[in-house]
């Protein structure tokens, strides 16, 4: 059983995770549920001893966690950990050593997971050739070809079709009959409907939600319609018992304000629609999801960076201006220090030099900002 108890990390005085407690029991599949950013991977990661947590402890059988207890472990994390240039049996049997299995012990598990994940001939293959599908497929079977007693999966139906998604289901559920605890991450909140047990739901570092999947469901209750019906239900939306409502051709889904309102509504109905079938029923855990954490709000568009505009080639004249003005600077420099080491300076040249090199400056920014202004002129000429 593993057992996680006040977990809390911190990065940068954020909290990332804060007092998070859960249980997995041995032959559950436990669903940890959140939207993006609510801490489940910064979970997963201390779980695992990847990162230290701040404060909190982590035990498995009732053992704190250890290097040595990598070998009862499994972990497909999100990303992609493959070596793309190797050959998949060799991929395989390399993370199946890492795990403290020898290659006679390997081999004949490699050959038959290859097999049951409908890859028999690709062992010679290399990664990189395979599919993204495929490519998860090997990645799951890394994970469980040590045949682990915690398996730790991130998001392990990305990639799989509809055919490999109903394998994937019933492999875990058989792991699941030998007693392995399961933890799941993911956002298809069907497939923890249809595997998890128990399902823990965290927004924002903290757990808002836990409990056994059948529990959570009659705690939220039913306060949804389902409507088969021949007519225009359009009005259906408009209807102030009404919070929500998705109509269809001959089809709609209510949620009711409250759900001693159904006897109202069924009123509402009559003699406007010609009613086919009426019925309660139990909320599904997305609207549940939805429910508890929200839906996410409109991502604002940040502000666009500065238009930061291409700096011009200078205009020939402000060129020969500036290149004048920079030779006048020097040469009245020049004429200063000369002036300056003489025992009776005479400093008539270097005045005159100077109210010259003064002239020139003006008459550099005069014509630069003329250059300037015929540019934004011509410009705004264009944009018409």
């Amino acid at each position: 059983m593993l057992n996680v108890s006040h977990l809390r990390k911190e990065y940068d005085r954020v909290v990332a995770v804060d007092d998070v407690s859960l249980t997995v029991k041995r032959g559950e599949i436990f669903g940890l549920l959140g939207p993006n950013g609510a801490g489940k991977t910064t979970t997963i990661r201390t779980v695992l001893n990847v990162i230290q947590p701040d404060a909190g402890t982590i035990t498995f059988d009732g053992k704190h966690f250890s290097p040595e207890m990598w070998n009862i472990i499994g972990y497909l994390p999100e990303e992609r950990g493959l070596y793309r240039k190797s050959k998949i049996a060799n991929t395989i049997l390399y993370f199946a050593s890492l795990k403290g299995l020898s290659e006679s012990e390997a081999r004949p598990r490699v050959s038959y997971w290859l097999e049951r994940f409908g890859l028999k001939d690709a062992g010679h293959r290399k990664v990189e050739e395979l599919s993204k599908g495929n490519q998860q497929k090997v990645q799951l079977i890394c994970s469980i070809l040590h045949k682990p007693q915690l398996l730790i999966l991130d998001e392990p139906f990305s990639g799989l079709d509809p055919v490999n998604q109903i394998l994937l289901k019933d492999i875990l559920m058989e792991l699941r009959q030998q007693d392995v605890a399961i933890v799941f991450s993911t956002h298809q909140m069907e497939q923890v409907e249809k595997m998890c047990d128990t399902i823990c739901l965290i927004n924002k570092g903290r757990i808002v939600l836990q409990g056994l999947l059948r529990d959570v469901k009659k705690q939220y209750g039913t306060n949804s319609i389902r409507l088969e019906f021949e007519g225009d239900g359009a009005f259906l939306k408009s209807l102030p018992i009404v919070k929500r409502a998705d109509v269809y051709q001959n089809y709609a889904e209510l949620e009711l304000v409250d759900v001693t309102q159904s006897r109202e509504l069924m009123a509402s109905l009559d003699g406007r629609l010609n009613l086919r079938k009426f019925e309660m029923v139990e909320p599904s855990l997305q609207s549940i999801f939805i429910n508890v954490v929200g839906m996410p709000e409109s991502l604002e568009q940040p502000n666009p960076p500065p238009v930061v505009k291409a700096s011009q080639p200078m205009a020939p004249e402000v060129k020969k201006a500036l290149i004048s003005f920079l030779m006048g600077i020097l040469l009245m420099l020049g004429f200063t220090v000369v002036e300056a080491l003489k025992e009776e300076p005479n400093w008539i040249g270097p005045l005159v030099i100077t109210a010259a090199v003064a002239f020139s400056g003006f008459r550099f920014l005069k014509i630069k900002s003329d250059s300037e202004r015929k540019s934004r002129e011509s410009g705004k000429g264009g944009e018409r």
